[in-house]
């Protein structure tokens, strides 16, 4: 999908809705500077951006229908709301900061469950694929590994996860024709960032990745610098 698919207000009304409002930007911003003070990626609209297309690529390549993939979107563009209070917890209090925000704007019950439980599991300290929404979260959140989100601009200054982040040139989620199988492609120089340091930092959200991927009945396989690792 692309950006302006994703603009399309008849297809996905809800997540067209949310993006303008005032409040849910301010937390996005806020949350984000927190971050960056503790020496943290961007999580900011660049991040959000990114994951709510490849969550909808997911969910529309696999047939789901535009209510769903409307849901999904605004769980993406929500889910880091809680590193505004800590990063720890981060998912469950977002999941909090969202339900009460979406039942302001009279968001119905059966539309806010499914979001508020995504964001509630999408992180890997205990989260779980427990819907296709929140599998489609968990992958396109925990794919988004690329350069632009270093935020220091001292390479002095960086530690492991900036130089990971430093060192990916590209990054490519796709679905295969067959429907059977997801792959994250990443181009890594080495110079930056060594292919074992991804793995230590990231095995984890990889784990995770696999059990969202069979969630939604797909194998999932890591591909770095044309090797499958996974």
């Amino acid at each position: 999908m692309t950006g302006t698919i994703l603009d399309d207000r008849n297809r996905f009304p809800l997540f067209n809705r949310v993006k303008k409002e005032h409040d849910i930007k301010v937390y996005i911003e806020e949350q984000n500077k927190s971050l960056h003070a503790m020496g943290f990626t961007e999580h900011s609209f660049a991040h959000i951006g990114v994951v709510a297309d490849r969550a909808a690529y997911i969910l529309d390549t696999l047939g789901m229908d535009d209510h769903t993939i409307d849901l999904a979107l605004t769980a993406a563009w929500m889910h880091d709301l809680g590193n505004v209070i800590n990063r720890v917890d981060h998912s469950q209090s977002g999941a909090l900061m969202t339900f009460y925000l979406l039942d302001k704007m009279g968001i119905p019950a059966e539309d806010i469950a499914p979001i508020v439980r995504a964001i509630g599991n999408h992180d890997e300290g205990n989260g779980l694929p427990v819907s296709n929404i929140a599998a489609a979260l968990i992958l396109a959140d925990k794919s988004d590994v690329r350069r632009s989100r270093v935020q220091d601009d001292d390479k002095l200054n960086y530690d492991i996860h900036d130089r990971v982040n430093y060192s990916v040139k590209s990054s490519v989620l796709k679905i295969n024709q067959e429907h059977t199988a997801i792959k994250l492609k990443l181009e890594i120089d080495t110079r930056y960032g060594e292919i074992g340091e991804y793995f230590e930092i990231f095995m984890e959200r990889m784990l995770l990745c696999r059990k969202a991927a069979s969630y939604l009945n797909l194998e999932f396989h890591l591909i770095i610098n044309e090797q499958t690792l996974m």
